[in-house]
């Protein structure tokens, strides 16, 4: 009757179908301004920008990228992240660190390790995700590396759990309850028959800045 689906990377052949089935669609956590295309998210690139220029404005200039599955998403959130970095003549391509595998704590532990094996040495880490960056944390507590002293770290989406990480998790809140609320508004009116004012919804994320940074 009805489809809600997130972001737009599709096959063609997936397109096709959705196109074909003639029921209302509604696209999440990405945008479109598209005529006929109904949408509700936020800029990923931009709030990947808002938490890098906060780094280089705390005085970090070594800010490495970790970013895991790798969806089109994360790629947007990389973007960001090297965009403000060649903005301020930073960009190293030797700062990316992109694993095709599910994002987890043990994975962001893992690649934190190997990330601070680098030289030269990084200052900050920007993980694409709070849980890698969680995993992150307890290997520094692990390895007896002082977060921020040493190195900061910052997530991205504000999981459950980053507000209580020893030091707290400095992150960026996406509006993920609203978009669904949104979204699921947006298709009640498209099955009605009712008219949508606003068929691309943007909404706003916060930086939320806490002690690993």
């Amino acid at each position: 009757d009805r489809l809600l689906v997130t972001g737009f990377d599709r096959t063609e052949a997936t397109r096709r179908l959705i196109t074909q089935s003639g029921v209302p669609v509604v696209h999440m956590m990405e945008n479109s301004r598209v005529e006929g295309i109904h949408s509700v998210g936020f800029s990923q690139t931009e709030a990947a920008i808002t938490m890098t220029r906060h780094l280089l404005d705390r005085g970090y200039r070594r800010i490495a990228f970790a970013a895991a599955q790798l969806d089109p998403r994360t790629l947007q959130r990389q973007q960001g992240w090297r965009q403000a970095l060649e903005a301020a003549g930073l960009y190293d391509p030797a700062l990316e660190w992109m694993n095709p595998a599910p994002s987890s704590m043990a994975l962001g532990g893992r690649l934190f390790q190997q990330i601070m094996g680098q030289s030269p040495a990084v200052d900050a880490v920007f993980f694409c995700n709070d849980d890698l960056a969680q995993g992150a944390l307890l290997a520094a507590n692990r390895l007896q590396l002082p977060v921020p002293a040493r190195v900061a770290i910052a997530g991205f989406n504000d999981l459950t759990g980053s507000d209580l990480m020893l030091p707290t998790l400095t992150t960026v809140h996406t509006p993920l309850a609203t978009i669904g609320d949104e979204a699921a508004g947006m298709l009640l009116k498209l099955m009605r028959g009712e008219p949508v004012e606003q068929p691309c919804v943007q909404l706003d994320y916060r930086l939320v800045v806490r002690m690993s940074t």
